[in-house]
């Protein structure tokens, strides 16, 4: 059974590769045409389930299993915002770096240098046998500056709960331990099991 991840992002690839060890786990963008999935969704689930199943629906064989995350970080203050828009929080076309350079440009301009925030990871799986999605999250606060060079998005901004180093700055086998995706992904396993 192989698991096709519905991303092209990389960082997400290497991410789910490392985490997922029983199982061979391919970018479908490795096994198809790379092909625009429009995100219609109001919230991270069906987001998640809305990429799955477009991958799943171009598939040659439907014994895989087809694995799709839709996550972002929402700051209370900012009405929840970037949330499901955190990937084009700046815009379409927009880096990680513009994202992440808009967000602490938003937070200085409400006057604060931290702040609470969240991440939610939605992990969607469809197969034959049906589509499934759990969730994962992770607490703590977002600051007013970058610091640090690990992970990707909006982590050297994001200081979890029970640290005073971003997820910018911890190695990735700390953050492993209790990220939003770690979490959502332990839930995934117990469903990823079941379809055996």
């Amino acid at each position: 059974m192989k698991i096709v991840l519905a991303t092209s992002n990389q960082g997400k690839v290497r991410e789910f590769q490392s985490w997922i060890h029983a199982y061979e786990v391919v970018a479908y963008s490795d096994i198809m045409e790379p092909f625009e999935i429009e995100e219609t969704g109001v919230t991270f689930k069906e987001n998640a389930l809305i990429k799955a199943r477009a991958v799943y629906e171009k598939l040659s064989d439907k014994n895989d299993i087809v694995l799709s995350d839709d996550s972002g970080i929402s700051v209370p203050l900012l009405g929840g915002a970037p949330g499901i828009y955190s990937a084009r929080y700046a815009g379409v076309t927009a880096s990680s770096s513009d994202n992440l350079n808009k967000l602490i440009a938003t937070l200085k301009e409400h006057g604060v240098e931290k702040t609470p925030a969240f991440y939610t990871a939605a992990i969607a799986l469809v197969c034959v046998k049906g589509a499934f999605c759990v969730h994962g999250w992770m607490h703590g606060e977002a600051i007013a500056e970058a610091r640090g060079n690990n992970g990707f998005g909006y982590d050297p901004m994001f200081i979890p709960c029970g640290y005073d180093k971003t997820l910018g700055e911890l190695d990735e086998n700390v953050k492993k331990a209790f990220s939003h995706r770690a979490r959502a992904l332990e839930l995934a396993y117990i469903v990823l099991n079941s379809l055996k």
